[in-house]
């Protein structure tokens, strides 16, 4: 079963939120989207399992229609407390939006697909809605971080110790699972060890090298590519030159005649 974020739940999210880590994320976030996503002023995006309204109030910022779903009432509530009249907020699951086909420009999942038991049938629902682009941001189960999340989680961390990591390869071969053989562009925030923060010459984040498989927060967009496949009937029957007429040919002279 997903894991649908209670009041407890909902705790453990916000403290690691909140934390040091995932500020910097956040911080280089909207970079990394805009480069990867695109977003067009004016465009309705849809964020899949949108929590809290963080990242609504992020693109909202960028000059979208943003709308939320998600398929905790808690967070729901929270989200629709914090953005107002700002976005929509439906309750609802990713694996079955409550939206028509081609409502939305964008779809976004952020720190979503983790949670969920399998993503593939959220991602084809996201395909169904979007117009335009499906965007996935992870943390990657390659980067020195993701691999400790992963000892935090099988030693009980409460939040990470439900979360499924993925990499890079593993993303990219769900969307073409998804969508086929479609477009996809990606890239990486790297940031530096706290071990190594008082050594690193730029701080924690490591501007360059944004197409690191290693990368510790993974973003990458799936243009969606409507196709449409016929096949050539060949015509086996041979046409034929037409035969003499039932009926003879007349002018218009001969039809003025007639009446």
């Amino acid at each position: 079963m997903n894991l649908i974020f209670d009041k407890n739940s909902a705790g453990f999210y916000e403290s690691w939120r909140r934390s040091s880590q995932n500020r910097t994320i956040e911080r280089s976030m909207t970079s990394v989207i805009r480069s990867v996503l695109d977003p067009i002023p004016g465009e309705r995006i849809l964020d899949i399992g949108c929590g809290d309204g963080n990242h609504l109030l992020m693109f909202n910022k960028l000059g979208l229609d943003v709308t939320g779903v998600d398929a905790s009432v808690d967070m729901v509530e929270a989200a629709r407390s914090r953005l107002g009249p700002r976005s929509a907020i439906k309750l609802g699951m990713a694996e079955d939006l409550p939206f028509d086909d081609n409502e939305f420009d964008l779809a976004v999942f952020i720190h979503t697909l983790e949670f969920l038991d399998n993503p593939l049938p959220a991602l084809r629902e996201a395909g169904r809605v979007a117009r335009r682009k499906v965007f996935i941001g992870v943390l990657n189960s390659l980067s020195w971080n993701g691999i400790l999340k992963r000892f935090q989680g099988y030693f009980g961390d409460p939040l990470f110790g439900q979360a499924t990591f993925y990499n890079l390869w593993q993303i990219k071969s769900m969307l073409q699972l998804a969508y086929g053989d479609v477009p996809i562009s990606w890239e990486s925030i790297r940031i530096v060890p706290s071990f190594l923060e008082e050594t690193a010459p730029f701080g924690k984040e490591i501007v360059g090298g944004r197409h690191s498989p290693f990368g510790f927060f993974l973003g990458l967009a799936a243009t969606m590519v409507y196709r449409v496949h016929t096949d050539n009937l060949p015509l086996k029957v041979r046409l034929k030159t037409a035969g003499q007429s039932l009926f003879p040919a007349r002018t218009l002279e001969d039809l003025k005649q007639s009446k």
